[in-house]
């Protein structure tokens, strides 16, 4: 492996590099690392096993998650909200066994399309223990919601009702236990496309025109319907209680004039993405909204749905570095195997990461380099300004820290990468939870079979070789 460090570049290689700052960098933020992180002689380990070891035995890209840490996460927010208030948000992050896990620590699980569902439901989930959620619900979605008994699903519009009232007359289901989405007025989040409680929103009824308040009155009279409260969610990765706390209240006043016995306030809760950015407890978030909810009026629980604040910080992902290309006067590139297939955040919401290598994690990282992906899109870039060590290695493993929510997640098959593997973490033992995608996984699906290629080399292809092979 060549290193990449100032003292063994060629002259010509100094005056391409951009100059670097004053200082390096610092070592990598602890507080932006799994709970159970600790250096080593084989540098950082999480979970007792080195990240280096992971990349070996796993391969890269790798998604990485210590389960100590999802565990006692989930365990805060229980103790700040009470049992039964906790209901985790599985869009940020879902396999069969997180589910298990959000539900073996008390959760309930919030389920957003008949995937996530069925996910939950092959997990062993009980279905009175899971919400259904999403502002276009299909038949088939709510079909299989009314019929496995699930505890309720979140009503996002009248089309929604409708859908409801059809199923429960024409086809005998039982009445649907429901709480209706509401949008305050009140937007919160760091990105515009995260901000979901304003009123200018695809989500929920609308206090401002009285939509919200014609819902109630539709769902309390209908016979296919059992009303049982109302629900609320501003945003998302919101540093600042106060907003959150503003939403809350909003809904608590609407719920207290509806006469409705449950309020749930939704997530939002965000994390420390960069050093020196710090995040609420849940201790501190539920101190706040239980104080905004009461000023309004509402004495009942309140039910929470925290899912990037429970996932993200547990998980990092590994990658192997493959090119490091330097243009003289402009920047250097650092080019690792996976990208915007595996962490699209950067290039949808302008999401910022760290990045160490988990080989020397205290080490200073003077080196300022794009760290970009390998797709075919100039904006496959992982971090813009990245701080690396300078002894950076072609073939160093290196990570990205609080990639746990909404990487996994929205990962894709785009330039048909396979999807990385996800490996849980604790005690000294990793265990596979979701193995890699191989490049067979890519054509599952395909219909067409493959191409028939003359045996002999010699005379015409078959025709469906020369379609596919003369492009």
């Amino acid at each position: 492996m060549s290193p990449v460090s100032p003292a063994t570049q060629s002259p010509a290689d100094a005056r391409s590099a951009v100059p670097e700052p004053p200082a390096a960098k610092p070592p990598v933020d602890a507080g932006l690392l799994p709970l159970t992180a600790e250096e080593g002689p084989a540098g950082l380990s999480v979970g007792g096993v080195p990240l280096t070891e992971l990349a070996r035995r796993f391969g890269t890209p790798l998604f990485v998650y210590d389960e100590e840490h999802l565990r006692r996460r989930c365990r805060e927010a229980v103790a700040a909200f009470g049992p039964g208030n906790v209901a985790y948000a599985s869009k940020a992050f879902l396999c069969t066994a997180m589910a298990r896990l959000a539900a073996e620590e008390g959760l309930l699980l919030d389920v957003a399309s008949g995937g996530e569902l069925r996910t939950a439901l092959h997990a062993g989930v009980p279905p009175e223990r899971i919400v259904l959620h999403g502002n276009n619900k299909s038949e088939d979605e709510l079909r299989t919601a009314l019929t496995a008994g699930l505890r309720h699903v979140v009503v996002d519009s009248f089309d929604e009702l409708d859908r409801i009232e059809r199923l429960v007359v024409e086809e005998g289901l039982p009445p649907a236990h429901v709480q209706l989405r509401v949008a305050p007025g009140v937007a919160a989040g760091a990105h515009e496309a995260i901000r979901t409680g304003g009123h200018d929103s695809k989500f929920g009824f609308g206090l401002a025109d009285g939509a919200a308040e014609a819902a109630v009155r539709r769902a309390a009279a209908s016979p296919a319907v059992r009303l049982e409260g109302v629900h609320a969610h501003v945003g998302s990765q919101v540093l600042d209680p106060a907003e959150l706390a503003d939403g809350a209240a909003a809904v608590a006043r609407f719920a207290v004039d509806s006469g409705v016995a449950r309020l749930t306030v939704g997530g939002g809760l965000g994390v420390a993405y960069l050093a020196g950015q710090s995040a609420p407890s849940f201790a501190v978030w539920a101190d706040r909204v239980r104080a905004a909810v009461r000023g309004a009026g509402w004495t009942g629980e309140i039910g929470v749905e925290p899912g990037r604040s429970i996932s993200a910080r547990a998980g990092l992902t590994l990658y192997r570095v493959g090119t490091v290309k330097r243009i003289a006067g402009v920047r250097t590139y650092v080019s690792v195997d996976g990208g915007m297939s595996d962490n699209l955040r950067p290039a949808l919401y302008g999401a910022r990461y760290e990045a160490f290598l988990p080989r020397c994690p205290q080490e200073p990282r003077p080196l300022r380099a794009r760290l970009v992906g390998k797709h075919c899109e100039s904006g496959d870039v992982i971090i813009d300004d990245a701080a690396l060590p300078a002894d950076l290695r072609i073939g160093d493993v290196l990570a990205t820290p609080v990639t746990g929510a909404y990487g996994y997640a929205m990962a894709s098959n785009y330039n048909k990468l396979p999807r990385p593997a996800v490996v849980f973490v604790r005690d000294g033992e990793a265990r596979l939870v979701v193995r890699r995608e191989t490049e067979e996984d890519l054509l599952r699906l395909d219909v067409d079979g493959p191409a028939e290629r003359p045996a002999d080399g010699l005379g015409p292809a078959p025709v469906a070789w020369r379609q596919t092979a003369g492009a």
